[in-house]
């Protein structure tokens, strides 16, 4: 017992004295360096690109009009009738064109479809970067069978950490305490190996893009 006791000692002492021992990082522009390759690309493509290689779906809309057609055929399609928006940027754009939705969460269990906005889109993954910052929450981009985003090509950043440099300057230091990345329908294989989406969240995924910026908020 003994010579346990004093082998652990010296470990501890090991620990100790390389915790107070002064070394330069050797890798000092380490977190500077890309991960990848530049890409010739635009972010648009790439974003589409990936985005439909996870089986989301990806609708370039002209203008705000543009939008609203797609969103009413995408809703006659799928025979959506319940279909809910809770930021107010949101809610007004989809008023000026008289675009049906719930902004409460009456009936919300009954819900066929959620419409947000996002944070950032990640066209390295084709991901789109959510939080809790904003009125929509935590649930309207989970609960429903379908996540609906509208974003903007202002939003287009090409990797994880420009996106978080997005958040970092829009909230300073109140950074919301939930940051989600979503990268396609949510999906399972656990039962023998077969996909299934829509096992944990949203099957259909829709991401509207527009060019310009986001509403701000009033």
């Amino acid at each position: 017992m003994k010579n346990i006791t004093t082998a652990k000692e010296k470990l501890l002492k090991k620990v100790r004295s390389a915790l107070l021992e002064k070394r330069d990082n050797p890798y000092p522009q380490l977190e500077n360096l890309p991960l990848y390759h530049d890409s010739d690309e635009l972010l648009e493509v790439t974003f589409a690109e990936e985005l439909m290689a996870v089986k989301g779906n990806f609708v370039f809309c002209e203008d705000e009009i543009h939008l609203i057609e797609q969103l009413l055929t995408i809703a006659q399609e799928r025979g959506w009738h319940k279909m809910y928006c809770w930021e107010p940027q949101l809610q007004n754009l989809l008023k000026t064109y008289e675009f049906p939705f719930y902004e409460t969460d009456k009936d919300f269990d009954q819900a066929d479809a959620s419409i947000t906005l996002c944070e950032a889109l990640i066209a390295r993954n084709g991901s789109i970067m959510i939080s809790n910052g904003n009125a929509a929450g935590r649930r309207l981009s989970i609960y429903p069978p379908a996540h609906l985003v509208v974003a903007y090509t202002s939003q287009l950043v090409m990797d994880l950490k420009d996106g978080f440099k997005i958040i970092k300057e829009k909230y300073g230091q109140n950074i919301p305490s939930m940051i989600s990345n979503i990268t396609g329908p949510s999906r399972t294989a656990d039962i023998e190996k077969t996909l299934v989406l829509g096992a944990h969240g949203p099957k259909e995924l829709f991401v509207f893009l527009l060019d310009g910026g986001p509403p701000v908020s009033t």
